[in-house]
């Protein structure tokens, strides 16, 4: 998986990405097994929690879901613009992350 937590990313497939609208969020976790990530303020979720001794109130509690990785494509730093990661190696063996329609380091 070429998206690391703290990435911006747009949503370009599922509920709210239909039409013209643009869905873009930051990256809070990132499932590898499951090729899964959870996006801010996206795929909002209501779980309804009994009162326990740390959380005396109880109640209905909103939270994000996480959606597959396909369903998001990363938004260039640089440029702005929604890209297509890859990676490569450089001369010190370093391994990068880059964007595959600009050619350039993302990192």
């Amino acid at each position: 998986m070429k998206l690391k937590k703290g990435d911006q990313v747009q949503i370009i497939a599922g509920k709210g990405a239909a039409g013209n609208k643009v869905v873009t969020g930051k990256v809070l976790k990132v499932f590898l097994k499951k090729d899964r990530v959870l996006v801010e303020g996206y795929n909002m979720i209501k779980r309804h929690r009994k009162p326990t001794s740390k959380s005396p109130q109880g109640g209905i509690i909103e939270k994000e879901a996480p959606i597959h990785v396909s369903n998001v494509m990363l938004v260039s730093p640089k440029s702005g613009k929604i890209t297509r990661v890859g990676a490569k190696f450089l001369e010190n063996n370093k391994k990068v992350r880059y964007s595959r329609t600009l050619q350039e380091e993302i990192d």
